[in-house]
Formats: structure tokens, C-alpha cells, sequence
């Protein structure tokens, strides 16, 4: 006998999760299926166990720098491998955190694999191998991206690793080559620097993290040096063969063909949508020529009860955007009023962070407007100071005529703790005065964003003003 249900959810990560619990809510009956562990990638594989390793070598390599501060102990040694044993019982934690929340909201969970048959049915294969029929009313594609290799770059788990892999080395490499200069990349090979490991990043275009804007990026390009990573621009990573215990890489670089020698190669070129193998085509689910699902505003595909969301509908594969379009899709499956969708802020967990939200000043140059920047620097922040995190800025973009802010980002210390207000600022259409009169907390990093709110008014208060040809007002 089928199980049926309202809402068949396929895949359990920050987007079908949150859609299957915010369709609970809304009094719909839901079965999540997932082939792997509750949280997907971002969970299990990404987001939380990056982070997590990112603040371990942080602490070490900022207690090691901090002489001067009274860090003195030549014994403060780093366990990775305890450290990396708490990051996975702490995601472990988090799976079952997951699984109460579903089960709470009155969704089932089932671990396998779902194909769909018709519009209304799919085969579930269970993870003992047993399948079932489900019937539904309505389904949510949710089955996020894979990693994307290179010819000659297989992934195998031991020479060559993805990000899930990386995550998981029990010690650090003596040596690893990062193809790919994105995000994942330079994540993931920061933090190894910081313990160490000799890195080199080998990147196709001729810019690190090139989705963006440069003078974001150029105070993470500064401190990758600093740590002694190698950075290679236009570079073309060719093949790879084994040199006694160690690997040996071969790059193609605007100087010429480089070799390097290494223990681990990282790729990190990119990922692409899952949709294959679901089915898709005997349902009328149309897909774009990278396989994303199209979907319109509500998030609901060419087939009229079949809804997609996250990065198997496109860019940006963050996490916070696959979870406002689960909610967008139950609230449309319920026939409720759609919440705002919102501006997509980005996060990039460097070292120093970096994070932006709404458009740059490119951007809104090229969308018709006139435009006035602020930049304050963390050098003139006094908690900057106190902490020792003094490498990196505030900026805003705004319309020159409304003051309306159109964009704003950081790049230094916490900036992806401390873009929420200005996702706020971008979302309502807060101007540059109401940010700049808004008494903010001494001494905070929270104030550069006001900060560089004075400084595109032309009166900052913590810099002198640089004089400006045209006036704001």
C-alpha cells in the first residue's frame, strides 16, 4: 500500500528541512526524504564543520602571533585530531536536533532515495534497500549541488579529496595544492595555512574569489601571503602523479609549466546542480542547460504542483537562500500571503571575512543610479584596536539623490556577524542619515557601519574626510 501525503519533500538540507517544517506549521503533512544524514551538505559536509575547524586554527594562530599581548607559551599546542572528533559530535548533535524539529512539526522522515513516476507519485528507495510508493498532492525538489571535477582530478577520497574529505583529515597535510580560488577553496586552505601546511591555490581566472568586488578581496589576497600561502592567477592545474610518498602537480601558468610538490589536492572549482536521476523529465520539469530546475517567483516549476528551491535552482549555492525559499514554497503549497523574499547577503569565512549584501557600486551604476560610497576603516575602530583585528573596512553604497542604501559590506573581523544590520538597512530602504543617527554601542565593531554611513554624508567624525569633487548635497 502507497504512504500518501500532502508535500513530498526530496532532500534534507537548509532547504527542504525548513520547508518541511514551516509546511508543518501550516497544517500540511509532510514526508522528507533524504538519501544521506538530516542537514545536508551545509550541515554535515560544509557550512557548520567548516566553521568550526576555521575557528579552531583561528584561536591557535592568534594565540601564536599574540606574543606582544602576553601569549607566551611555547607549550599551547593544537590535538586536530580532538578537534576534529568534536566537530563531529557536535554535527551529530545537530542531525538529531533536526530530526526532533521535523518530527515535532509533524513530518515523517525516511533516508533514501526518491524518483518521481507521475506528478503525484514517486518511488522511495529506503537505505536497506526496500521501496515504497508515496502519493502526494505536492512535491519540493530540494536536492542542492555537487562538487565539479577537472579531467585528470577525480575525486577518490585519498590523494584527491572534495570539501567533505578535507573536513575529515584526521592531521593536517605537510603540503596541499587547492584547485580553485572560490569560496570552499579559500576557506578550506586558510585554515590549513594556519596550522602549517603549505598551500598553494591555483585559479583559472585572473582574480581570487572573483564573484566579488576587489578591493573586498584584497586584504584577504594580503594575508594569504602573509601566511605563506602561493597564490597562482590564470593557472591551469594539468595533471597530477604520485612522487614516492607525495604528489606531484602540474600547473599551467601565464610563466609557464610549474610543478608542485604536495600530499593532498583539494578541488574546489565549483559545483553544479543535483538533478539528474530524479525523474524530472516524465513530470514536464523543466530544466536550463547547467540542469537547474526553472522555477517562477513562488518557486514552483513548469509542472503546476512540483516546487524547487535552493542550489538545484541556481545561484547563489548558499544555505540562507535555500531556507527562505523553502518557506517561500510551503507558504505558496498552503495558499498563504509569501513573506518577502528579500535580499541574498553573501558570507565568505576568510581570513579577514568578508560579506556584502545588495549591489556594489558597479551595480548601481549600471542600474541607472547615481551613486555616493563610505568607507571607514577598521584601523580607526577602537575595538578593532582592542582586539587586534585591525586589517579591513566598512563600505555603503547609496543613491546620491535619496540617500537610500543600496549595498553595504565588510571585510575584516566578524563581517559575517556584522552584515545583519545592513541586510536590514538594504531591505526596508533605510537611508545613510538614519544609520548615522542611530546611536550605536562603544566600543563595538557595529559602529563602522555607521561610521561609513558619516563618511558618504561627507562629515565622519573618527577619520578625516577626504574632499570629495561633487557634494552629496
Amino acid at each position: 500500500m502507497a504512504i500518501s501525503t500532502d508535500v513530498l519533500i526530496i532532500g534534507g538540507g537548509p532547504g527542504g528541512y525548513v520547508a518541511a517544517i514551516k509546511a508543518g506549521q501550516l497544517g500540511r503533512k509532510v514526508l522528507l526524504v533524504d538519501r544521506d544524514k538530516l542537514g545536508g551538505e551545509c550541515l554535515n559536509y560544509g557550512c557548520i564543520p567548516s566553521k568550526a575547524l576555521i575557528a579552531a586554527a583561528g584561536h591557535a594562530h592568534k594565540s601564536k602571533k599574540s606574543k606582544d599581548a602576553g601569549f607566551d607559551d611555547p607549550k599551547h599546542q593544537l590535538d586536530w585530531t580532538k578537534v576534529v572528533a568534536w566537530k563531529d559530535q557536535m554535527i551529530g548533535g545537530f542531525v538529531k536536533n533536526i530530526g526532533v524539529l521535523v518530527k515535532g512539526n509533524k513530518g515523517e522522515h525516511i533516508q533514501g532515495s526518491a524518483v518521481f513516476t507521475t506528478a503525484n507519485t514517486a518511488v522511495v528507495t529506503k537505505a536497506d534497500g526496500t521501496a515504497e510508493e508515496v502519493e502526494f498532492k505536492h512535491a519540493i525538489i530540494a536536492t542542492g549541488s555537487e562538487i565539479v571535477s577537472v579531467p585528470g582530478f577525480v575525486i577518490d577520497g585519498k590523494d584527491i579529496l572534495g570539501s567533505k574529505e578535507a573536513l575529515d583529515l584526521k592531521t593536517p597535510p605537510e603540503g596541499l595544492v587547492v584547485v580553485g580560488g572560490g569560496v570552499i577553496g579559500l576557506e578550506i586552505g586558510t585554515f590549513f595555512a594556519k596550522l602549517g601546511t603549505k598551500v598553494t591555490v591555483v585559479e583559472f581566472t585572473d582574480s581570487l574569489l572573483p564573484v566579488i568586488e576587489k578591493d573586498l578581496v584584497s586584504p584577504v589576497s594580503r594575508n594569504l601571503t602573509k601566511l605563506g600561502v602561493e597564490v597562482m592567477l590564470s593557472s591551469k592545474a594539468k595533471s597530477w602523479t604520485r612522487k614516492g610518498k607525495r604528489l606531484e602537480v602540474v600547473a599551467e601558468t601565464p610563466e609557464g609549466e610549474k610543478k608542485i610538490l604536495c600530499d593532498k589536492v583539494l578541488m574546489a572549482v565549483g559545483r553544479a546542480p543535483r538533478s539528474k536521476g530524479l525523474g524530472l523529465e516524465k513530470i514536464g520539469v523543466e530544466t536550463d542547460k547547467r540542469g537547474h530546475v526553472v522555477v517562477d517567483t513562488e518557486m514552483l516549476s513548469s509542472a503546476g504542483n512540483i516546487y524547487a528551491i535552493g542550489d538545484v535552482v541556481g545561484q547563489p549555492y548558499l544555505a540562507h537562500k535555500a531556507s527562505r525559499e523553502g518557506i517561500l514554497a510551503a507558504q505558496s503549497i498552503a495558499g498563504e500571503p509569501l513573506e518577502a523574499r528579500g535580499q541574498v547577503p553573501w558570507a565568505v569565512f576568510t581570513d579577514p571575512e568578508i560579506s556584502w549584501v545588495g549591489m556594489t557600486d558597479p551595480e548601481a551604476k549600471a542600474a541607472g543610479y547615481t551613486t555616493v560610497t563610505g568607507k571607514f576603516p577598521f584601523a580607526a575602530s577602537g575595538r578593532a584596536m582592542a582586539s587586534r583585528e585591525t586589517d579591513g573596512f566598512c563600505k555603503v553604497v547609496a543613491d546620491r539623490k535619496t540617500h537610500r542604501i543600496l549595498g553595504a559590506g565588510f571585510v575584516g573581523t566578524n563581517a559575517s556577524d556584522l552584515i545583519g544590520e545592513a541586510c536590514l538597512a538594504v531591505s526596508v530602504g533605510v537611508t545613510l542619515e538614519q544609520v548615522a543617527q542611530t546611536i550605536h554601542p562603544h566600543p563595538t565593531l557595529t559602529e563602522t557601519f555607521a561610521e561609513a554611513c558619516e563618511v558618504a554624508l561627507g562629515h565622519p567624525v573618527h577619520m578625516l574626510q577626504v574632499k570629495r569633487e561633487a557634494p552629496v548635497f
